[in-house]
């Protein structure tokens, strides 16, 4: 291999983008250009292996459709996803972690009153989620939007099985009271194995990966003049907190789902008792100037 044809062929593609108008543009070409062919030779793939990479890609492509996300899978299971998103999501201070979208927000959550049940076609254990959105001061944020969505009790979303759960099965669209308060029923989530029969599941399987994640609900969560949240919480104790699938655990966002006997506020919540309740409080940073 001649080294010096293929520094040469780095700069002249790198080159070649210095037209581009869009600065950014460029500078993500460029630095992609570099580290893919840095790749490229420290590993020095065969035809045939590059041939296989560019079928995998493919593959992945032609696997994704209205509602699911294959490309999306594979930067969770590579942990790009993470990086990404704890890159933009996290703005210090004592505003809730973020972590990955997952590929199964795929669909419009759908708008429903406080105290309202996700959960449409039970058979999981009755549960409770409650807790506040506020500002990074501690300020409650009134009218705060809650997008909430979650696999059944055998772990699949609604997206999955649309011959088996009604639409909007799992996911809720709130909006948080007048001093920031939210509440919703809905059933204790179990772990489950991300999808296993495209090329993503093909890659965690060569490799000899499991394709679990512990159980959790997703949330993003927005308020007028601060930074939305896209995060999850997960039940503490549950299994493969410690080897997620998608590397999305953070110790602050596992979350106890407290078995509770108190015939009071079960009647409140309009729920059977006893019945499970995981209390959490989303914060927000303010948006930058």
């Amino acid at each position: 291999m001649s080294t010096e044809f293929t520094t040469r062929l780095t700069e002249a593609v790198v080159d070649s983008f210095e037209g581009t108008s869009d600065p950014r543009l460029r500078e993500l070409l460029a630095a992609l250009t570099r580290h893919l062919h840095a790749f490229v030779r420290e590993t020095e793939p065969t035809m045939t292996e590059w041939e296989r990479a560019i079928g995998f890609l493919t593959a992945t492509g032609q696997t994704c459709t209205a509602t699911r996300q294959e490309f999306v899978l594979l930067s969770d299971v590579l942990g790009v996803s993470m990086l990404v998103e704890t890159i933009n999501g996290d703005g210090g201070g004592d505003a809730t972690e973020s972590t990955v979208l997952g590929p199964f927000h795929m669909t419009e959550s759908p708008v429903r009153d406080l105290g309202a049940d996700i959960d449409l076609v039970g058979g999981g254990e009755p549960c409770v989620v409650s807790g506040r959105v506020l500002s990074q001061d501690g300020a409650p944020l009134p009218g705060a939007v809650l997008d909430v969505w979650q696999a059944n009790p055998e772990g699949y979303y609604d997206v999955q099985q649309p011959d088996v759960q009604p639409a909007g099965n799992g996911r809720g669209l709130f909006t948080a009271d007048d001093e920031g308060r939210f509440w919703f029923r809905t059933c204790v989530p179990s772990p489950y194995p991300i999808p296993t029969d495209g090329p993503v599941g093909g890659l965690l399987k060569a490799t000899g990966r499991h394709p679990y994640r512990p159980a959790h609900i997703h949330f993003i969560a927005s308020a007028d003049g601060h930074t939305p949240v896209t995060t999850h919480i997960f039940v503490a104790g549950g299994d493969h907190l410690d080897s997620d699938a998608v590397f999305a655990v953070k110790e602050s966002l596992v979350q106890d789902f407290t078995e509770t006997d108190d015939p009071s506020l079960a009647r409140e919540f309009g729920i059977p008792n006893p019945f499970r309740h995981a209390r959490f409080d989303l914060v927000l940073n303010r948006t930058r100037s």
